[in-house]
């Protein structure tokens, strides 16, 4: 989603050079934006300080001479490199004691800012809107060589359209629609003939290897790519369907057609930012919980939604089933 916000700083200043800091795993990913300049790897933990880190590389960029640097979180952590690399104007939301870390700090207005990408984009502006703006979506590139290196190191076979699932969310289970109907869902399809890929990490294989099961035309992909590999051969499905999480973002964002099952969640929230995307949300009176499970027990928001509902909105095309029972 940090994209929309890269995209809109272009806009905006087309000469720039856009360099941004992140964690590890997600460098790969930044690359593929080509509106960054450079992305800068974070090598430490989610909730490490280590501020000796820190200031090392803070250090190391005051030769950039940042004009401006823009924290999209809201720690006091990750408001200390820019500080430390001197950049001129330091811009984020008020959040735990930044004081001083930021010297211009806005004030989130969560009536107008509704979304998180909206909360993204305003901080690329030079003041905060009174109203809603447009968010631009996301677009990753592909690598044509990358992507037949993949195709023929996992030996997988395009010759029939593909359809991808994506079963995995990194939050919790009550993001995940059920395995069950995911297999069922890829049976089906197995039997009109597409050829079925499961993608996801390492810690999603067990759910991978029930969903393919023997069939020889469902693949379980789980643990097998690297991030950018699944960039590049969701360009090859005709379908993706998955649960709203992080892949559900980077699917988008390669310009495919995208069916986004929600539970706990809000897709007015976190929708998906495509316009090919179709968006599956049963709205009962318990959603969105957005807790990790069901505090109910019953999982009604998923459970309810069929592997009909999903067959139908393949066939159908983008049109959303946002169901007010």
């Amino acid at each position: 989603m940090a994209q929309a916000l890269f995209i809109t700083l272009k806009q905006q200043y087309p000469d720039s050079e856009l360099d941004v800091i992140a964690p590890s795993w997600s460098v790969p990913l930044i690359e593929r934006m080509p509106e960054v300049s450079r992305a800068i790897e974070l090598s430490i933990g989610h909730k490490q300080l280590k501020l000796t880190s820190r200031y090392r590389l803070g250090k190391q960029l005051q030769n950039r001479h940042y004009s401006l640097a823009i924290v999209t979180p809201r720690s006091f952590k990750s408001a200390l490199i820019p500080f430390f690399a001197k950049a001129k104007q330091r811009r984020g939301y008020r959040g735990e004691m930044r004081y001083g870390l930021l010297n211009d700090i806005r004030l989130l207005d969560k009536s107008v800012l509704i979304q998180t990408v909206q909360r993204y984009v305003a901080l690329g502006l030079e003041a905060s809107p009174s109203i809603p703006m447009t968010i631009p979506y996301p677009k990753l590139t592909t690598d044509i060589q990358n992507q037949q290196r993949v195709l023929k190191k996992l030996e997988l076979d395009i010759s029939q359209p593909v359809v991808g699932l994506m079963p995995g969310a990194e939050y919790g289970p009550a993001k995940q629609w059920p395995v069950k109907y995911y297999k069922e869902l890829a049976e089906q399809l197995a039997q009109q003939g597409k050829r079925v890929w499961v993608f996801g990490s390492e810690k999603e294989n067990p759910a991978g290897e029930a969903i393919a099961g023997s069939n020889k035309n469902i693949v379980n992909l789980c643990g097998k790519t690297e991030l950018v590999d699944v960039v590049d051969l969701i360009v090859l499905t005709s379908q993706v369907v998955t649960n709203d999480s992080g892949l559900m973002h980077v699917a988008c964002a390669t310009g495919k057609n995208v069916i986004a099952i929600y539970g706990s969640s809000d897709p007015v929230y976190t929708p998906p930012l495509s316009n090919t995307a179709t968006i599956l949300y049963k709205d009962l009176d318990c959603s969105p919980c957005f807790e990790r499970s069901c505090p109910l027990e019953h999982l009604n928001c998923l459970n309810t939604i069929s592997v009909s509902d999903v067959i139908a909105s393949i066939n159908n095309g983008h049109e959303d089933l946002i169901k007010r029972d």
